[in-house]
């Protein structure tokens, strides 16, 4: 059997080899600090509100026999909200509906006569009027008995109910008052400084969600020709993408208004540390990493963030902070870039 060499040269070769692989770790991954343009916005207060409102009314008369919506309700599109007694329009639709079977019955005899040459064709003229006219009644008696049961409109809320079970409704009396989720819009009175700017530019953002928290770019701006007299302001009503944002009627949130572009650094959020009160970035300066204060601004849609102060262009700064850390608190540890 072959021993194994004792000798101390070789003991010292094997720890020269073990101690010395961190020097071939691989470059950390840096990028340089970008100098771009970002949009430059101004955020105002704002109020959330419906675009649809609308007041439901009769369309037949009829005593009122169940109400099946309240206010603050919420109530989907085509759901029952009322009903009414419908004996007289129920037999007003089955009397319609036996003279249009009658009238559709006697064209039909007219027709099978008249082909074979035994009437004259006024004869099969009025049969043919005598069944339009049938049917129209049939179907404005259909109408109206459709209308003892009246629906929803949109989904929404009812805000106002205007009858009570028992009384007799008038052909056009309101019946309910409600406003509509569907379509919302964020109502902003914006100063005369800024309005040539929201003008132009025609882009906002609004704060939506359970504890406004995300951002929706509105769909459409509708803005005032002329501002008002009193407080030399003009009303922006910003229109919100149809859908549900988690907001309602005469909630408070916020509008950020497009107003142009300025120049920023920039640098991946992901090179950003937070210790405690403190933000700062690791530099590579001459190959080492060292640990810089900055001044964050907002985050952009990108994965980037804002620097305000601390930072130049061109400067390299470190992607991976925890091994940065690492390389600082390691004394002798040696990178890829360090020389011998």
């Amino acid at each position: 059997m072959r021993k194994w060499n004792r000798r101390p040269g070789n003991f010292l070769a094997v720890m020269v080899f073990v101690f010395t692989l961190p020097a071939m770790a691989a470059e950390p991954l840096t990028q340089p600090v970008q100098q771009i343009q970002v949009p430059q916005l101004r955020v105002v207060d704002a109020t959330i509100e419906a675009v649809h409102q609308a007041t439901v009314s009769a369309q037949t008369g009829g005593r009122i026999i169940e109400i099946l919506a309240d206010v603050d309700d919420y109530v989907e599109k085509g759901a029952v909200i009322l009903r009414m007694r419908d004996k007289e329009q129920r037999a007003a639709f089955d009397a319609a509906k036996a003279r249009f079977e009658e009238a559709e019955a006697e064209y039909r005899r007219v027709s099978e006569v008249y082909e074979k040459k035994l009437v004259a064709k006024a004869a099969l003229d009025k049969a043919q009027a005598q069944l339009k006219a049938t049917r129209a009644a049939m179907e404005q008696a259909k109408e109206a008995l459709d209308h003892t049961v009246v629906r929803a409109p949109y989904s929404g809320i009812v805000v106002k109910r205007h009858v009570e079970v028992g009384e007799t409704a008038r052909v056009g009396q309101d019946l309910m008052t409600g406003l509509s989720l569907e379509r919302l819009r964020a109502r902003v009175a914006l100063p005369q400084s800024l309005i040539n700017d929201v003008r132009q530019k025609q882009q906002a953002w609004v704060w939506v969600g359970p504890h406004q928290l995300q951002q929706v770019m509105a769909e459409s701006l509708t803005i005032s020709p002329f501002a008002d007299e009193q407080s030399h302001t003009f009303l922006v009503r910003v229109n919100l993408p149809e859908g549900e944002h988690h907001v309602y009627p005469g909630m408070h949130t916020k509008v950020a208004f497009l107003t142009g572009a300025e120049d920023r650094l920039v640098i991946p959020a992901a090179a950003l540390v937070q210790r405690s009160e403190v933000t700062g970035v690791y530099v590579s300066e001459a190959g080492k990493p060292s640990f810089r204060y900055i001044r964050p601004g907002r985050p952009l849609p990108d994965n980037r963030i804002e620097v305000l102060s601390g930072l130049a262009v061109g400067e390299q700064v470190l992607l991976d902070p925890v091994a940065a850390t690492m390389a600082i608190s390691t004394p002798g540890q040696t990178t890829a870039t360090d020389k011998d």
